[in-house]
This record gives C-alpha cells, structure tokens and sequence, in this order.
C-alpha cells in the first residue's frame, strides 16, 4: 500500500522510503557537511533531506520555499540526462533546483550556504 509523504497529493513506494532512508544513512561526506547547516532550521526554513518528490529522491528539499538542493558527485558527469529530465519535471512541479558539486560544498561551505540563504530569500519575497 502507498504511504502519504510531506509532497501533497504524493504517495510514495515502501521501497522508495526504504531507499531514502538507506540514502540518509550514507550521506555522502559533502552531504553531511551541508547537511550540518540547512537542519534544525539553522537558515530560518525547515529542509528535510533525501525527499521523495514525483519518484525521485532529491539531497535536500525546502517545503516553505519550493527549493530542491542537490550536491553532485562525479556519477554525475555520466547521468547529465538523467538530471536535466529530473529537474524538468521538478522545475514544472514549480520547484527551483540548486546545484552545487562536492567539491565546491567541502571547499567554499560559507559561499554555498549564502547562495542558498540569497535563494531562500528571494522565494520567501517572490513566491
């Protein structure tokens, strides 16, 4: 049976839970350090993290604010595709995708962060 997940209207797979779940276990070591700074509400929003939304699972994802952030790894160099027709499909749900590379997360986090804190503002003025 379908359970209900935060994303409206969504039912969501036992199995895609149990993999979010697996994913939020064995974050990558970009998305803990991010990780540590958008929980516990720390940028004035709530962001939960490995979501499901519309079948895919995104790092983390802001509700209040209709923003998906993903921090990408090399893997991503070989599903270029993939992530433009999942973004696609975010980005008509009325979602705006941020990304940012692993690399760019363990080397300039303050610089990140204020991206995300600029784009959390700007929904939160311009839904």
């Amino acid at each position: 049976m379908p359970i209900k997940n935060i994303i409206p209207g969504q039912t969501v797979t036992k199995e895609k839970l149990q993999r979010a779940k697996e994913l939020r276990r064995d974050m990558t070591p970009a998305e803990k350090i991010l990780w540590q700074e958008l929980r516990a509400n720390k940028l004035g929003v709530h962001f939960r993290r490995q979501q499901v939304i519309a079948s895919f699972i995104v790092d983390f994802y802001c509700h209040k604010v209709g923003l998906v952030v993903e921090v990408d790894g090399d893997i991503h160099d070989l599903q270029q595709e993939e992530d433009a027709r999942r973004a696609k499909a975010l980005r008509e749900m009325g979602l705006r995708i941020v990304r940012f590379g692993n690399e760019e997360v363990e080397k300039n986090l303050s610089a990140v962060v204020g991206k995300i804190c600029e784009w959390v503002e700007s929904r939160s003025i311009n839904p």
